[in-house]
Formats: structure tokens, sequence, C-alpha cells
């Protein structure tokens, strides 16, 4: 992935030590530190902050495809790992204290199960889905893949750090199951981060990962490296299960409403696919990952629940704040992209995103 552009200083001091070429030295790192120690005492809501949350990301990154001219080496670099988890110990205190976890089941399958369906049906979280289904105009679309594409474009990876970290037996069977899914069973035009790919491709947008990242806002990465430090740190072995149980158990009910709302608007199956294909997949997937995975972990590793139902609620949570933020946006007719705030900005944006990368909007 390219490095984007900075969001603030310490975004912009990582960038620099990333990118020298004699690479970061020690008395850099401890100024870097102490810029991140500063600023996220100094933040309102690590949630919502830019120059954090693309920090976080881009060190992440080096754990999944790295970033252009950032030696492999830097990935266990421990000056650039001990700013990561400077940087997850207060991300993960503001996602416990944003998240409402309810009151725990028993350690059962089918009782953590039962509480997961619970959730997922209760949950009145703003509908970015009905909305696409009814109401989206083209450029929406367009906004809606581009702030799905940091996810989406490398779909499953997250997840599948959990694999190595949970015990032999009934929950890693689960994961494997879902995954191998995710990844097309083995055959690369099937895997779900190439179908998004086309859909991307079937509005005018470029496919390559991070192409977007300068457009997406704080909010959006914080999910996504949510997923990451879940998936990352073995003690959230049970958060990363529970999320991936959520993620399954509100997808296929809303993928419906998505490929509706691309139809609405004249699209056809090769566009709609991969919406389609998840209305199928994940209407399986959520069984598996209530009572085999989630449910499956909770019954290996009792201690594990509280975090299990932690991990689903965090979906729910992000999912509604982003939700509210982008339905906010598009009913008041301003762009949910970053920086595109007055009226038409988001088409003129996208046009220019477009044009840089040699596709006709």
């Amino acid at each position: 992935m390219k490095i984007p552009a900075p969001r603030g200083p310490v975004s912009a001091a990582l960038f620099d030590r990333l990118t020298a070429p004699a690479g970061p030295s020690a008395d850099e790192l401890t100024a870097l530190a102490e810029t991140v120690r500063r600023a996220c005492a100094d933040t309102a809501d690590i949630l919502r902050d830019e120059d954090l949350q693309l920090t976080l990301f881009c060190l992440y990154e080096l754990h999944y495809s790295g970033l252009d001219s950032v030696p492999d080496t830097l990935e266990w670099h421990p000056g650039l790992v001990g700013l990561r988890l400077q940087l997850e110990e207060p991300f993960e205190a503001a996602l416990r204290c944003a998240v409402s976890v309810p009151e725990l089941p028993e350690p059962t399958s089918e009782a953590v199960a039962a509480e997961l369906f619970r959730m997922a049906a209760d949950d009145d979280g703003p509908s970015v889905s009905r909305y696409v289904a009814s109401k989206a105009t083209r450029e929406q679309l367009q906004e809606f893949l581009i702030l799905r594409s940091v996810y989406q474009l490398k779909e499953a990876d997250p997840h599948s750090w959990a694999i190595p970290r949970l015990p032999v037996g009934r929950a890693k069977a689960a994961l494997i199951e879902i995954q191998a899914d995710e990844y097309g069973g083995g055959r690369p035009e099937r895997m779900h981060s190439h179908l998004f790919a086309v859909t991307m491709k079937g509005l005018g947008l470029e496919t390559e990962y991070g192409w977007y990242l300068d457009a997406v806002p704080a909010l959006t990465l914080a999910s996504s490296n949510a997923m990451s430090l879940f998936g990352l740190n073995r003690r959230l072995r049970g958060a990363i299960s529970g999320h991936l149980a959520a993620f399954e158990m509100t997808s296929s009910i809303p993928n419906s409403f998505y490929a509706r709302g691309f139809r609405r608007l004249g699209f056809d199956d090769t566009v709609t696919y991969y919406f389609d294909e998840h209305v199928e997949a994940d209407a399986v997937h959520e069984q598996i990952a209530a009572r085999d995975l989630a449910g499956g972990l909770v019954e290996a590793e009792p201690d594990l629940l509280a975090d299990v139902m932690f991990g689903a609620a965090t979906v729910l949570t992000l999912d509604a704040l982003m939700g509210e933020d982008q339905l906010e946006a598009w009913q008041q007719d301003r762009s949910a992209l970053r920086g595109q705030a007055p009226a038409g900005a988001a088409a003129a944006a996208l046009d220019g995103l477009a044009l840089a990368a040699g596709v006709t909007p």
C-alpha cells in the first residue's frame, strides 16, 4: 500500500521515520514515542482522531501487505512495535468504554449463540443498507464502496490471525470453514476480496488496496483497527472470535438490501454478485459462527466469555457510529468522505480520484 498523506504530527513523524534511508534511529523513536504520549493524552476522542487512527492503521499495515518503500524488516522493529502497543492501550480502553456489553450468558454453546442472535436481532443502529436500497445516488454508492474498501479489499485477513491462536477443536475448525469460503474455496476468482474489487470496477472506481485511504475518515479506520487489535493479540482471541461471529450474523440481510440498491440504479449481476454471494454464504456462516466458533470457544475456554461478547458488541457499536455519520452526511447532501463537505463535492472528488487512477468515471 502506498503511504498516505499524514493527518497530523504523529503520522507525519512516523512516515518520516519509516522512509528514512537508514531507518528509524533510537533517538528518533524516543522522540516519536513522546509525541504519541502527548497526542494520546490530549485527544478528545481517539476513535475519531484522524492522526492517531491513521498512525495505528499504518503500523498494523506492516503486518499485512506492507507499505511501499518501507523495508519488510521493520515489521517487528522493537521501537515500532512499542509505538503500536502505546497506541493500542488507549484505543482498547476507548473501545471498552464505548461498547456496551450485555449481561453474560451461561458459558455454553447454545446460550452464547442465543445471546448473539438476540443482540443481532435487537440491533437498532442506523440502517445504511435500507438507505442504499431505496434512496442512494450513484455517487453515494461509490462513496459506500470506498468506505468499505479499507476492509473489503483484504476481507478475511484480520480474522485469520485467530486461526493459530485458537485451541485445536470445534472453534478452530469452524473458523477455518468460514474463512475457506471467504477465500473462495481455493479459487482466486471467487475470493470475496476479488468479488468486491469487481463491484468497485463496475462503478468506475480504482481497485488497488489503499487507493482511497486519504478519503476515509478516522472512524472507518478505527473499525479496521479494532479487527487488527483483536486478531494480532493472543490475549484477545475471544474478542476476534466474537467479532467475526457478529460480523457474519449481521451481514446476510443488509447485503440483500445493498444488492437491491445497486440494481435499482441499473447495475447488473456482475456488479451485484459480491452482495448476492454474501446473502447466501453468510446465512450459513452465522450458524457456524454463533454455535461452533463463538460458542465452541467459550465451552473450551470459559474465561473468554466476556471477551467473546465484547468483540461481538464492538461490531454493533462501531457499525452504528459509522452508519450515523454516513447517513447524516447523505441526508444533508454532503459527502461522507473525509474533507468533502460542500454539496456536490462527492461527485467531484470521486471523478478526480478516478481520473488520477486512469479510470473513466
